[in-house]
Order: structure tokens, then C-alpha cells, then sequence
């Protein structure tokens, strides 16, 4: 954590009263030393990453705008690629290509001694790098005029509320926020802000670090777990991982609604969707439509045909999987979705429905099949090998272990069945509403009710150990 739970619940507070406060005409100031400390209180030296990235782009989107010709341009957006991505390249994936490099050399009989180092990998790295980067092409396509507020660009990058873990947002929508002086904050907003925080810590304490244990006691035995342990294990998982970044970014909108500024949704309720494009219109929607604007487009998207696009489709799906994190399990679960999407591209079917409309008796059975293959890939996003991956796949597809303990698989579900359930309520409220914050439109009495359970959850769940964001790590 950047934070432990007791300074962030001083350092937080103290923010919003100096924000509103005596510091209202100085927010952006107040923000970018907040967000300063916020990310330094982990590893102050990582600080220099962010600032090289911010006096990077800032400068070279200013000297694209100001250059004619192409190739100056050009130029100029290479030096922001190769910075932003080298950084990414060297903290992230320099151990994992000697790694790689290495193994590949040693299978045809030669014995590699290349260079490893001890890298520390910083926190939040792959997020602001997309985002600062995703600046510049915009200015350079033309779709925007770079900044000159040189204070607004450094808290567009530096956010304290999205910096760790998105969600990645794009500075045609972000920088006028910020570069603005948010001089009132309504009730409504407070409320609604104030409630998505909330939601967001129910998501993660209760469901996400409530399955936890589960999932980990399931993937440690990838290799001697029964069949029905193991399934329920994933499911476990693919509840876990949901509501930990759901969790996450519900928190991070609350905290900014807070400060006057509106994050974009990034989750809309992705374990309701009717088909595997649904899924990625509706789960970490900031990276996703990164990846569609700035990658899928760039190596040609569906302009040159079906077979180009099924390969464009591959390559942004294992780049996007490779962008998780540094090891092949990765990269084969985004291989997975991309085989998905292909697919169910080549069966040439349109939904007549929006991936957001509310859900009907109709999609239970193609909902089912499309969580069912998200679940499938979570088995290698969760592994922490192949050969965990595949003892974990094995084991339930040989029904290892045969007729199950029903006492284990009840205690397992005693846990899993509720939490699920409480997960499945809150995004059915939401997609019938097309409103994150539809709890707040509901009668007193109902309402009450959801936060007295929201509430008592969080008691209950509060004092384990500390389980981390599942995404800070990427």
C-alpha cells in the first residue's frame, strides 16, 4: 500500500478541509504536493519517474503543435514513446525478456550468462505512463491543443485518487477539469461521493479480501485439490479480482467527486454482459478503449479486411495481457480473450441490445457462457506459472479427487454462495438503473437497509491482515 489505512484516514481529510478551505484559490498547488506525498510516501525516488514523464510530454506535445513538418513531428513523438515506454520497458519487462531470452537459449543447448538485476518495480508505473502517453498522441493526430498550464498538466498525471490504478483517463476530458478552480461542491455530490466510497470499501474489504483466503488456500493446492474445490476456487477469484478493482475505482471516483472532479466509469457491471465484447465495453473500460484508440487503430483495426483484423484483434489482446504484467501466463490470458473476440466476431452476430441495457430472463443462459469463459482465462492471470495453470485446469477437468468432500465444498460456499450473491444484487441495481449510484434513488427504508448491511459488512471484515490491491502490482 502507498498508505497504511490510519495515515490515509489523516492524510485524506486534511486534504478536503485545506482544499475548500483556506487553500480554495491554490487546489491545483494543494493537489499536485498531496499527490506528491501521496506516491512518495512509498519510495520517494520513484518521484522522478513521474516528474521525467510530466516535463516529457508537456514539453514535447508543445513542440509538435509548434512544428510543420511531418517529420519534426514524428520526431518529437518518438522521443515521447521511447521515453514513456522505455521507462516502462526497463522497470517492468527487463528481467522478464533476459528471462525469456534465456530460457529460449538454454532449450537448444547453449548456456546463457546474461545480466539480471534487482529491480524494484514502482507502483502505478503502467498507469500513468499510458495516460501521459496517451496525451501526446492526441496532440499529435491533431485531436487537441497541448496545455501551457504547466501546474494543471503535473496534476493531470500525478492524480492522487487514480495515480496507483487508474483508471487511465485521457486528458481532452481530464485537463479541463483541473485546469479549472472548482469553487462549490452541491450535497448531491457529496452524497453521491461519499456512497461510492463506500461501495468501493464493501467491494474490496468485504467480497474481494472476504474470498481471498479461499482463493489462495485453492491455487496453492493446484496440484492435490479436488475437482470441486478448485472450480469453486476460481469463482472465488473472478469475484475477488472484480471487486477489488471495482472497489478500487469506485473509491477513487468518490475521493475525486470530493474534490469537484469527475473520473470516467470504469467498470459497468462486466459479469452481466451477454457476450465477450460486451465484457471488454464494460470492464476496465479506461484500458480497454486505451488499447482500441491507441493500439487496435494503430496497427490497422478492421480496414484491410477479416484476417487482418482477427490478427490486429491478437496482437492488442497479448500486448494487452503483456501490460498486466511481466510473465507469459499473462500473455496467454490475453491470447484467450483474443481468441474469444475473434470468434465471436467471425459469427457475425450483432446484439440488438447495448452492452449496458438492462438485464432480462432472455440473457441468463449467454451471460452464463460468457462469465464461464472470463473464468477460464482468470485461471492463468491467477497463476503464478504454467504449470500451476495446468495442474489447476487438470484437476478439474479430470474430476481429480472423484465424489468431493461436501463438508469442505459447503464451508467453501457458506462464504462464497452470500458474497456472490450480495456482488450479483448491487450490479443488477445498477444495470437496471444505467446508474452507479442507483441505491441513493431508492425508498429510506430500502436504503437504509443497504448501508446498515454495507456497514455491519465492513465491521465484520475489518481487522484481518491486510490484503493488497490486486492492481498495484501492474
Amino acid at each position: 500500500m502507498v498508505f497504511n489505512s490510519f495515515e490515509f484516514a489523516v492524510f485524506l481529510p486534511l486534504v478536503f478541509i485545506l482544499y475548500w478551505t483556506v487553500l480554495r484559490k491554490r487546489q491545483n498547488l494543494l493537489l499536485l504536493v498531496g499527490s506528491y506525498i501521496f506516491y512518495g510516501w512509498w519510495d520517494w525516488r520513484f518521484l522522478s519517474l513521474i516528474v521525467l514523464s510530466t516535463v516529457t510530454d508537456f514539453y514535447v506535445a508543445q513542440g509538435i503543435a509548434a512544428r510543420q513538418d511531418a517529420r519534426g513531428r514524428r520526431l518529437l513523438m518518438f522521443v515521447s514513446i521511447a521515453v514513456n515506454l522505455g521507462i516502462l520497458a526497463f522497470f517492468k519487462y527487463f528481467n522478464f525478456f533476459i528471462d525469456s531470452t534465456a530460457g529460449a537459449l538454454d532449450s537448444i543447448g547453449l548456456e546463457p550468462n546474461l545480466p539480471t538485476l534487482t529491480i524494484l518495480l514502482p507502483v502505478g508505473i503502467s498507469f500513468y505512463t499510458f495516460q501521459t502517453l496517451g496525451y501526446t498522441i492526441d496532440v499529435y493526430r491533431g485531436k487537441m491543443q497541448p496545455t501551457t498550464n504547466w501546474l494543471g498538466f503535473a496534476v493531470y498525471v500525478a492524480y492522487f485518487p487514480q495515480l496507483v490504478a487508474g483508471p487511465i483517463e485521457r486528458a481532452s476530458r481530464l485537463l479541463p477539469q483541473i485546469e479549472k478552480l472548482r469553487v462549490r461542491l452541491t450535497a448531491p455530490e457529496v452524497r453521491s461521493g461519499l456512497y461510492l466510497i463506500l461501495l468501493g470499501l464493501f467491494r474490496k474489504v468485504v467480497i474481494a479480501d472476504g474470498l481471498a483466503p479461499m482463493v489462495n488456500e485453492a491455487f496453492g493446492r493446484s496440484g492435490s485439490g479436488g475437482w470441486l474445490r478448485l472450480l469453486l476456487g476460481i469463482y472465488a477469484f473472478s469475484l475477488q479480482i472484480y471487486g477489488d478493482f471495482a472497489g478500487y475505482s469506485a473509491i477513487a471516483r468518490g475521493t475525486s467527486r470530493l474534490l469537484g472532479i469527475e473520473l470516467m466509469e470504469n467498470f459497468r457491471q462486466p459479469y452481466l454482459s451477454r457476450n465477450i465484447t460486451h465484457f471488454w465495453r464494460t470492464w476496465h473500460i479506461s484500458l480497454s478503449t486505451w488499447l482500441r484508440d491507441y493500439l487496435y487503430i494503430t496497427v490497422g483495426g478492421n480496414r484491410r479486411g477479416t484476417i487482418f483484423t482477427y490478427r490486429n484483434l491478437m496482437i492488442t489482446m497479448l500486448l494487452g495481457g503483456l501490460w498486466h504484467g511481466a510473465a507469459w501466463t499473462f500473455v496467454v490470458w490475453g491470447g484467450l480473450h483474443g481468441l474469444y473476440l475473434a470468434a465471436h466476431r467471425s459469427l457475425r452476430h450483432k446484439s440488438p441490445k447495448a452492452a449496458d441495457d438492462p438485464f432480462t430472463t432472455a440473457d441468463i443462459l449467454p451471460t452464463l457462457v460468457t462469465f464461464h469463459l472470463v473464468a477460464l482465462s482468470w485461471i492463468f492471470f491467477r497463476a503464478d506459472s504454467f504449470t500451476q495453470a495446468w495442474d489447476y485446469l487438470t484437476g478439474i477437468a479430470t474430476l481429480r479427487g472423484g465424489v468431493p468432500d461436501l463438508v469442505a465444498a459447503g464451508e467453501m460456499l457458506a462464504l462464497l454462495a452470500p458474497l456472490g450473491l450480495l456482488s450479483f444484487v448491487i450490479d443488477l441495481a445498477q444495470r437496471q438503473a444505467r446508474n452507479q449510484t442507483a441505491t441513493l434513488e431508492w425508498p429510506v427504508l430500502s436504503r437504509g437497509l443497504a448501508y446498515g448491511v454495507m456497514l455491519v459488512g465492513l465491521i465484520v471484515f475489518t481487522g484481518g491482515g491486510s490484503v493488497p490491491f490486486i492492481y498495484f502490482q501492474f
